[in-house]
């Protein structure tokens, strides 16, 4: 079976990443990481309101293991004009790849095969062996609330906002 278990690190506390994974887990690397964000990231503690495209990217090649990989799944695009570096204008990153070809670290890129794994998935979620909804801060709105919802999202809230525009959720007791 699937055995999902997760703990997010808090990317706006002035607390490093590292010791954060230091406290979670008792080291300050990990095997693989995931970078779901893409090119709208925002920064690290005293950073985090303002938009440091590479961020993500930067931080998983300073704590993933050498020999280790990289999902990027985030999505990237070949040009960003309202970026605010104007590298990021023209789909260009500051990355710090040498430190990723350094610890020879694997980056694989591009959507998700999704296709590749979809019914195995499907049936772990069926059979109630993986909450989707908390693995990724799934939060039921009314249409009432859907500005704030949007406002929230682009203002970096780490959560996914679901439109119960009918109430038909509430109405069965989902939330």
């Amino acid at each position: 079976g699937i055995n999902a278990e997760y703990m997010g690190v808090d990317v706006k506390s002035t607390i490093s990443i590292e010791d954060q994974l230091q406290t979670i887990l008792g080291c300050r690397e990990v095997d693989c990481a995931v970078d779901c964000v893409g090119f709208e990231a925002r920064g690290c503690g005293s950073s985090c309101n303002k938009e440091v495209p590479a961020q993500v990217l930067n931080d998983l090649m300073k704590f993933t293991k050498a020999g280790g990989s990289i999902g990027i799944p985030g999505l990237y695009v070949t040009e960003d004009p309202g970026a605010s570096e104007e590298a990021a204008k023209v789909g260009q990153l500051m990355i710090r790849i040498g430190l990723g070809w350094a610890k020879s670290i694997s980056f694989t890129t591009g959507q998700c095969p999704v296709m590749l794994y979809h019914k195995e998935l499907m049936n772990a979620i069926l059979n109630d062996k993986i909450a989707i909804a908390n693995a990724v801060n799934v939060t039921i709105i009314g249409l009432e609330d859907a500005p704030q919802g949007y406002k929230d999202f682009d203002s970096g809230a780490a959560k996914k906002f679901v439109i119960d525009p009918n109430g038909i959720l509430k109405q069965n007791g989902v939330y």
